[in-house]
């Protein structure tokens, strides 16, 4: 089993890619009142409460990409690495692929390989495209 890896989903939403990506940029703030899966940076994973704190690392408006750092909690009692991306992209004009990369490092090979985290990027990113298009 490997202590370390990349994990990664593609979802494709009905938003615009700047809408979208001007939420995760500039209002990431607002995800806890879209998310339902989001309370005050809690990750509710079958009916468990998984803690970790997050920070931007970078932005890059040009290629539509965020790197994030993930660390303290849950998360950094588990991983030594844990840093995810997303990335948007057009799909045409009313539209957007949004692609997660998770990279990992675990503390050891006892602990799982972050799917279910990755589960959670998705749904949230389906409950947030869904927020945007009827917004």
């Amino acid at each position: 089993m490997a202590i370390s890896g990349k994990i990664s989903v593609e979802v494709v939403i009905q938003v615009p890619v700047s809408k979208f990506f001007h939420i995760l940029a500039k209002e990431f703030h607002n995800i806890q009142n879209i998310c339902e899966r989001v309370h005050e940076g809690n990750l509710h994973e079958d009916g468990k409460v998984i803690t970790f704190k997050e920070r931007i690392e970078a932005i890059d408006e040009e290629k539509k990409l965020i790197k994030y750092s993930i660390f303290d909690g849950d998360i950094g009692q588990n991983y030594k690495l844990f840093k995810d991306n997303v990335q948007v992209t057009e799909t045409n004009n009313e539209s957007a692929s949004v692609k997660w990369t998770i990279e990992y490092e675990k503390i050891n090979e006892d602990v799982k390989s972050p799917y279910g985290y990755l589960e959670f990027l998705e749904k949230s990113t389906i409950e947030v495209g869904d927020h945007l298009h009827k917004a």
